[in-house]
């Protein structure tokens, strides 16, 4: 019965959103460039990929498939630990001293990002009429110009792709969490603390004017993202 009292006093902070400004920008910052990254990172390896497996019939290509969408619901403090891990001193990238930098929460958003970008991909590339395909090789073309027909056919199904993995990335806590250690300077500048693990921070802390500014721009992000998922989907336009 405690939280009741202590939620209605904080009734004022939610209203005047007491908060310093330098340090949501900061946290905002980190976690646009930690996700956009990640998720262009991400985009260069998964396409590749998805356009391979649709193209191609090869032994295991039913297992391939699998594990990608299985990858779609991987624990994400489970993927946080195989990052530390292997970054840690005793991992096998400990001597290029990642722990608890953005480059190691860039990771593991890559990890988590990857099966994601990589099997919606696959299932628009696929989707793709095989009478384009064999109009591209009739027409003489390579298979680098079958891709890039297939790319240009299935691109709505691939910017869905891309703005799935990009809202996942975005709105993850326990692998940033995890790898990247929430940490901000003394001068109140955020070095690796994002805007999902600084709302958790702050709540914790009963700072909630700053939990909920932070949670306001979250919140119109993964609805703008959400938004153009949609658009797209309903029929490929932004209009």
């Amino acid at each position: 019965m405690e939280a009741v009292p202590a939620l209605a006093g904080a009734a004022p902070l939610l209203v005047e959103f007491p908060f310093e400004p330098v340090y949501v920008e900061s946290i905002v910052a980190v976690s646009l460039y930690v996700s956009v990254l990640a998720v262009l990172l991400s985009t260069f390896v998964s396409v590749p990929v998805a356009l391979a497996v649709g193209f191609t019939d090869f032994p295991g290509k039913r297992l391939v498939t699998s594990l990608i969408n299985t990858g779609m619901g991987f624990p994400s403090v489970v993927v946080g630990l195989a990052v530390l891990f292997l970054v840690s001193n005793q991992g096998p990238l400990g001597s290029l001293n990642l722990v608890f930098t953005r480059e190691a929460m860039i990771a593991s958003q890559f990890v988590l990002a990857t099966p994601a970008i990589t099997g919606i991909s696959l299932a628009a590339v696929t989707s793709v009429d095989r009478n384009v395909r064999d109009a591209a090789y009739s027409l003489g073309g390579t298979r680098l110009d079958v891709a890039l027909v297939t790319v240009k056919e299935a691109r709505y199904g691939i910017a869905t792709a891309v703005l799935a993995g990009f809202g996942r990335a975005i709105s993850e806590v326990g692998s940033v969490l995890i790898v990247g250690g929430n940490i901000a300077g003394p001068d109140g500048v955020s070095r690796t603390r994002t805007m999902t693990t600084a709302i958790q921070l702050e709540a914790r802390q009963g700072r909630y004017g700053t939990a909920m500014a932070l949670g306001a721009v979250l919140l119109a992000i993964v609805l703008l993202v959400n938004a153009v998922v949609v658009r797209l989907g309903d029929g490929g336009t932004l209009r």
